[in-house]
């Protein structure tokens, strides 16, 4: 099946699939990787996600990553550093004209997170390892060191868990490097141990609301351990389900032991970790507990492929209370990619699409009587703060608590793409629910989105371009004259968010 030029351009990223300018002898290699570039322009307000820590703020903003592979027998070694550059302009964030108690609310998830809404001046320039790596390989096995970004599950423009949306983690690494042949079928396995830090930075442009809700950060550190298995099995050709498991822990609250470092080795039922008739021992942990299962099928007689996947982030109390209850402290994708052969050999129309949702499903209203003590959004914590890395999530890059919808039609050929992308985005429907008995007429805020996309080969660039126009409702949660006090006029923003991607093969 043809891949997205967009997927294509970040496997090269990653995984060095394209190289050139290469010295080859029998068991050792010298690669200069091609030069990556990407800059982002914003008229108003961020927009956007999934540009490895390169934010999506208002303004223009560029990274630049070039790169060389050297390879030795079992030896590899990858130094692709990343450089960036950020406009970072203000804009109109949060607004400190609401009542103190959406005030509260607001903050109750910003608190459980670190996810700030703007980044201030010192992250404007940037310099860091990026995607490099360096393994040891024997036979399908490798271990390693990376800062390379990690995804995990099927998803196209999203990862529930990992994916390209933030500075990747510093860590260590053991599994397979290929499909590993185990008689039933092939297996994919990997174990990290990494190292993720809080952005340390105030969640609003208001320093009055940020000292008045604002709780700081620690300044400890996150230990990071997850594990990710893929199974394709030999009687299902085509077809593959997956695990994958994550644990994130303050390091001052690390136990040094096998249990501290290998928690994803923890039994699932919270009832085999009670003491005393109660969870409340094991609670005093603090750690947070990110799990999801997925499935993906591909057929390439019929140009297809669909998947999904189910994320959970917290235990349940047993297997009957999951079966019964599985849409507790749920998140999930849904997507698929399909090509229509066109009369021309080599040209297809390639329609794709995917749905991503993290808010919080009713259940949580009935779990939590007292709505807002303990319940928080997909990859927040009420002790261990976000899954993020410096400030941005490392699964969904949408916002926390939102959820898309997206349908993009193209026609390929080859590295050719022209086609148009639609986005529909639901900003922060927890904090909007939460919210709701207060501004009983008040909508959700929506992000309407069209965008055109153009990809091409000149030369030696290969090149992806994106434009969108956004439309926004209720931006910022604010609505009709309908609503209560807090919530006066409707307010709509207008915003064109272009995106270049450029390849450049020496």
């Amino acid at each position: 099946m043809k891949e997205d030029l967009n997927l294509r351009l970040t496997k090269n990223l990653n995984n060095n699939i394209e190289v050139v300018d290469s010295i080859t002898l029998e068991k050792k290699s010298i690669k200069i990787l091609p030069l990556f570039s990407t800059t982002i322009l914003n008229t108003n307000r961020p927009f956007g996600w999934g540009n490895y820590g390169l934010k999506n703020g208002n303004g223009i903003q560029t990274l630049l990553s070039p790169g060389i592979f050297f390879k030795l027998n079992f030896l590899e070694i990858q130094f692709r550093p990343e450089f960036m550059l950020s406009q970072n302009k203000a804009f109109n964030g949060y607004s400190d004209s609401l009542s103190g108690t959406s005030a509260l609310s607001r903050f109750r998830y910003w608190n459980f997170g670190d996810n700030p809404e703007w980044f201030p001046s010192e992250f404007n320039r940037l310099a860091h390892l990026g995607q490099s790596y360096i393994s040891f390989s024997i036979g399908k096995a490798h271990l390693g060191f990376s800062t390379q970004n990690i995804w995990w599950g099927p998803g196209q423009f999203s990862g529930l868990i990992f994916s390209n949306n933030a500075r990747g983690i510093p860590h260590l690494f053991l599994g397979t490097k290929s499909p590993a042949n185990i008689g039933i079928g092939f297996l994919e396995a990997s174990l990290l141990f990494g190292k993720a830090k809080d952005s340390g930075i105030a969640p609003t442009q208001n320093q009055r609301l940020n000292s008045l809700y604002f709780q700081p950060f620690s300044g400890d550190w996150r230990y990071i351990n997850g594990l990710s298995l893929t199974y394709s099995p030999k009687f299902l050709k085509n077809f593959s389900v997956g695990f994958n498991r994550v644990f994130q822990r303050y390091s001052k609250d690390t136990p040094r032991t096998f249990s501290g470092i290998l928690p994803v080795f923890e039994v699932f039922q919270k009832e085999k970790l009670f003491q005393n008739g109660n969870s409340v021992i094991y609670d005093q942990q603090a750690q947070d507990q990110i799990v999801s299962v997925f499935f993906r099928f591909k057929s390439a007689k019929g140009k297809f492929e669909i998947y999904s996947e189910f994320g959970k982030h917290d235990h349940n109390f047993n297997w009957r209370e999951f079966i019964l209850n599985p849409e507790h402290t749920r998140a999930y994708i849904l997507g698929f990619q399909k090509l229509f052969q066109l009369p021309n050999p080599g040209k297809f129309i390639q329609v794709r699409a995917e749905i991503v949702q993290q808010q919080e499903s009713v259940n949580r209203y009935i779990r939590y009587p007292l709505l807002g003590v303990t319940n928080t959004s997909w990859l927040t914590h009420y002790q261990v703060r976000g899954f993020s890395n410096f400030g941005e999530s490392m699964g969904p890059g949408v916002g926390i608590g939102a959820n898309t919808q997206i349908l993009e039609a193209s026609i390929v050929h080859g590295y050719s793409k022209l086609g148009v992308i639609l986005k529909r985005i639901e900003n922060h429907q927890d904090f909007y629910y939460q919210i709701k008995q207060e501004v009983p007429n008040q909508f959700p805020w929506l992000d309407f989105s069209t965008g055109v996309l153009a990809d091409f080969k000149w030369n030696k660039f290969n090149i992806s371009s994106s434009t969108e126009f956004v439309k926004a409702t209720n931006y910022q949660w604010y609505g009709s004259k309908k609503a209560t006090l807090d919530f006066q006029g409707g307010n709509r923003l207008f915003t064109v968010s272009a995106n270049l991607n450029l390849v450049y093969s020496f």
